[in-house]
């Protein structure tokens, strides 16, 4: 059975359509759980399993080559490495025992769960990325190691499976600690109240103002790294070139964001997003729901193990160290999540002089996760001989 509509517009203006309805849908308290990504996947598998739309197109093999390159290179526009110089060691500390932490679980872990399923070395550096960084890590790594359709959606479930509970309890986490006795005496560490009730804090979830003008240059800049990342990594292997050119986008989008030109640019995080959704949809439309469930099981139980023990040794170095329990807190937050939500944690818990640092601590493991899950999935490859 041929799908009701195979022609290129036609299929521009169902993808288009998708995000606008995934945006849409956020008000509703189900959807706004699930987040856009997850919306417009689950719009993309539903589409194309009832025919209404092909699994497979040219103009999908483009998206998917451009989106992902392109969207981290606009999305990483907003590394200032000023500010990371202005945090104290506590914070800048909990962020890299995040990424450390994490790393270490999911290269232990994985020489086990690798083997069980298809592509479980880059299963591993998948949730390398998207737990030191957010799930704009995940897919970033994913276009690297040139994983499968149904590998991603899987792992993008998995994600949502395992980490939007752990995001819920960490949202609870400032009230419950607060009022426990037994966890102040086992983690006496912490910074005094009026430090934190200090200061006016930063909006957030705001109205944002910016140009045609901040959209022409981002996606100017954004083209630019591209094609300088994709033709450097051309003289490598083809067996690492895509690899390669994902390390090579972010280090070179990492220096254009640090000239003041470049820092003055707004919405470079809202038209990132919007081009990662676009590769999303393909994503969602390549899937065999089949294959998807005898696939999700196994890669939410390695989920769920990075996850549990990745913050099970990050608690357990921190404590060592003396951290306080804040910088600790909004670390993980901002390595599973990022750091908008890790400042509607800061927020929410009344913490308004580290609303600033945790945006800062979701950025640092943004640009850490990507070398980090890269480095880990080669690692595991190498180790299995796979």
């Amino acid at each position: 059975m041929e799908a009701l509509f195979s022609t290129t517009p036609s299929l521009m203006a169902i993808i288009t359509l998708m995000i606008a309805l995934s945006f849409y849908l956020q008000k509703s308290k189900i959807f706004k759980n699930l987040g856009p990504a997850l919306t417009v996947i689950i719009l993309g598998m539903i589409l194309s399993n009832f025919k209404v739309v092909p699994v497979s197109t040219e103009v999908y093999g483009t998206i998917m080559y451009y989106a992902i390159p392109l969207s981290v290179s606009i999305m990483l526009l907003s590394i200032d490495f000023k500010a990371f110089l202005k945090l104290s060691k506590q914070p800048l500390i909990s962020i890299v025992v995040a990424a450390f932490s994490v790393s270490i679980v999911a290269f232990l872990s994985g020489l086990f769960f690798a083997p069980l399923m298809d592509e479980g070395w880059k299963v591993a550096g998948m949730f390398v990325g998207t737990y030191t960084g957010g799930s704009s890590n995940l897919n970033a790594i994913a276009a690297g190691l040139e994983a499968s359709t149904n590998t991603i959606a899987a792992a993008n479930a998995a994600d949502y499976v395992i980490g939007m509970p752990s995001i819920i309890f960490l949202f609870a986490a400032p009230a419950l600690i607060k009022k426990s006795k037994a966890f102040k005496k086992f983690w006496p560490c912490s910074i005094p109240e009026e430090e934190l009730t200090a200061g006016d804090g930063v909006e957030l979830m705001g109205a944002k103002e910016w140009s045609i003008k901040d959209i022409a240059w981002m996606l100017a800049i954004g083209f630019t790294i591209t094609a300088v990342a994709t033709y450097l990594a051309g003289y490598f292997p083809s067996s690492i070139a895509s690899a390669i050119r994902i390390l090579l986008i972010t280090t070179i989008a990492v220096i254009v964001a640090q000239f003041e030109p470049v820092k003055k640019l707004k919405g470079n995080l809202d038209l990132g997003l919007y081009i990662a959704l676009l590769f999303l949809a393909i994503i969602g439309f390549s899937v065999d729901l089949k294959e998807f469930f005898g696939s999700t099981i196994t890669i939410s139980l390695f989920c769920f193990t990075v996850v549990i023990g990745g913050l099970l040794l990050h608690l357990a170095i921190t404590r060592l160290l003396k951290i306080n329990y804040q910088y600790v807190l909004l670390g993980i937050v901002g390595a599973i999540a990022d750091g908008p939500t890790a400042a509607l944690v800061a927020t929410s818990a009344g913490w308004k002089s580290l609303v600033g640092v945790a945006v800062v601590l979701g950025v640092i493991g943004g640009l850490l996760g990507n070398y980090a899950g890269i480095g880990v999935a080669y690692g595991i490859k190498a180790v299995l001989g796979l």
